[in-house]
């Protein structure tokens, strides 16, 4: 299976060995990792097996699925979004998204998501998607937010990342919530 999903300004696509310089440096940017779920420096050879991994994944349970973002204006790799059915509950999903710094703030991750978010529930018709965040990490929680997510849970040192406990807010929206926004 081939993932290919458009926006107005945005491919979200399967990753491609042309990724791989561009991928590796947002990676490897220290403000871009904070709050995500690798360290820098971020390796070359662990890039290059991430993205043989990903040119031929298809969403499934169990697996992230992460595709690329890219800029149509420039066909540049931007950023990624991502997803994971639950084990538990093949209706339910996780997502997750990050773009390098120098398109930060210019409405790519909204569009990105906003589109991944219509492929989850008007495609595969999921029941519902949550997103986690650490609570540090005001534009993403502000990013979700504006999608219409709603806050279910505030999470106190509740997670031990890079070192120490951290706090994480989780967000979730039904696929009935979805539908209502779009008609609005």
């Amino acid at each position: 299976m081939t993932f290919f999903l458009e926006t107005e300004r945005l491919f979200l696509r399967q990753f491609s060995d042309s990724d791989l310089e561009f991928f590796l440096a947002y990676r490897n940017d220290p403000e871009v990792a904070i709050y995500q779920g690798w360290d820098t420096p971020y390796p070359r050879e662990k890039a290059i097996k991430f993205i043989d991994h990903m040119k031929v994944a298809a969403p499934m349970q169990s697996q992230w699925l992460q595709v690329a973002v890219e800029l149509k204006s420039t066909q540049q790799m931007i950023g990624d979004v991502a997803f994971f059915l639950k084990r538990d509950d093949e209706r339910q999903a996780i997502i997750g998204y990050s773009l390098a710094r120098p398109f930060w703030g210019k409405g790519y991750a909204f569009e990105a998501v906003s589109c991944l978010l219509g492929y989850l529930f008007d495609e595969l018709d999921l029941h519902r998607v949550i997103a986690e965040c650490d609570v540090e990490n005001v534009s993403s929680w502000r990013l979700l937010e504006r999608l219409d997510f709603r806050r279910e849970a505030h999470f106190v040192e509740g997670t031990f990342f890079k070192g120490e406990y951290g706090s994480e807010y989780q967000f979730a929206m039904l696929g009935r919530e979805w539908k209502a926004r779009k008609l609005s």
